[in-house]
């Protein structure tokens, strides 16, 4: 008999609205997340401290951990220092960092882990990914998805508006993405998963389409929901397939030849996805991206977040060895370093005009 249903990976509560962070300690209790309230809570030694303080009246049974950093160490000290004290739960409180350590530190002792977000940089609070520096750089690794989501609107707007705008450039490239995922399965029959797709998508959409701004509770909403459906969107597919292609590739290039200058994730991405739709001959949707990130005050040329022309067909060139096996527009067009200069020449004089 075929299976007629299949379980999708996704959190068993999100809340997003204003004031959800008052409510955290209930949302446990009430999900049997925690009834007990022994949590093991992350936190960064800086911002994190003024939630601590605000929180810990309501998490009498909570201890509070502070994370120093971003990287494969801190999330292994995590571990190390929760290992054996019998907590129901570990919540990641703050940014994309600290969250994924909390992500990566709950994996490995086993526990559920919650993502209290206080940023919406971009799409990780919901993801099965922790993205952490090591020795090498910075790695990937694959974890369970949180089994809660909670967002805080009013945290939201007290953290800079560029977490926002990050979040929105992140969300765009979905629909970039997914158009180098079709493209590979029309030319190498890589399979598509037609639901992590459609949600990926949907998000990036939602995003793309809306006309509100970073000031609009309806717009941090939708913006919001998208980042949790694309974290879920990638659990279904297993991997980073619906939100990572060649805009992420060119990020990713920024990354590695210019470590200490390169701009926020959601701008690189954003600026790629609007050039890789360029490449793959999508003009009026190339222009649309264009449109949107300016309104939101996102860059559309390397110049805005500080590099030259020159710098960023260098870092389109290198782009495709950052992902080794992912095939994008990138790819398949094989482009030497004339026809990437030429091409974002075109790229450029399309979306001044």
């Amino acid at each position: 008999m075929p299976v007629l249903t299949r379980l999708i990976p996704s959190p068993v509560v999100v809340d997003i609205r204003r004031g959800a962070l008052d409510g955290l300690a209930g949302l446990l209790a009430d999900q049997r997340i925690s009834s007990s309230g022994r949590l093991a809570v992350a936190v960064s030694g800086g911002s994190g401290q003024a939630l601590r303080e605000r929180l810990s009246p309501a998490l009498p049974g909570a201890d509070w951990y502070a994370v120093a950093d971003g990287t494969i160490d801190s999330a292994v000290k995590l571990a190390d220092d929760i290992k054996g004290k019998r907590y129901d739960a570990v919540v990641g409180l703050g940014g994309g960092k600290i969250i994924d350590v909390a992500k990566y530190a709950a994996a490995r002792v086993g526990l559920p882990m919650v993502a209290v977000a206080t940023n919406l940089s971009h799409d990780g609070l919901c993801s099965p990914v922790a993205t952490l520096d090591n020795d090498n750089g910075r790695g990937s690794y694959g974890l369970p998805t949180p089994i809660g989501v909670v967002i805080d609107l009013d945290v939201i707007r007290e953290a800079p508006v560029r977490f926002v705008r990050s979040g929105i450039g992140d969300a765009i490239s979905n629909i970039s993405a997914i158009a180098d995922w079709e493209l590979s399965h029309i030319v190498n029959g890589e399979p598509v998963d037609g639901l992590a797709a459609a949600m990926a998508r949907t998000a990036g959409e939602s995003v793309l389409r809306h006309p509100g701004g970073t000031g609009d509770d309806e717009f941090l909403v939708v913006l919001a929901e998208a980042l949790v459906l694309t974290g879920i969107a990638m659990s279904i597919s297993g991997d980073t397939r619906p939100s990572s292609g060649a805009c992420h590739e060119i990020s990713h290039a920024f990354d590695l030849l210019h470590p200490r200058r390169a701009a926020s994730h959601g701008e690189q991405v954003g600026l790629g996805a609007a050039f890789a739709m360029h490449l793959r001959g999508a003009r009026e949707q190339s222009a649309l991206f264009a449109e949107v990130l300016r309104r939101h005050g996102l860059p559309v040329l390397p110049e805005e977040i500080g590099f030259s022309a020159d710098e960023f067909v260098a870092a389109v060139d290198y782009a495709p060895q950052t992902r080794p096996g992912r095939f994008t527009i990138l790819e398949h067009l094989d482009l030497s370093t004339d026809q990437i200069r030429d091409a974002y020449a075109d790229y450029a004089k399309t979306i001044r005009s």
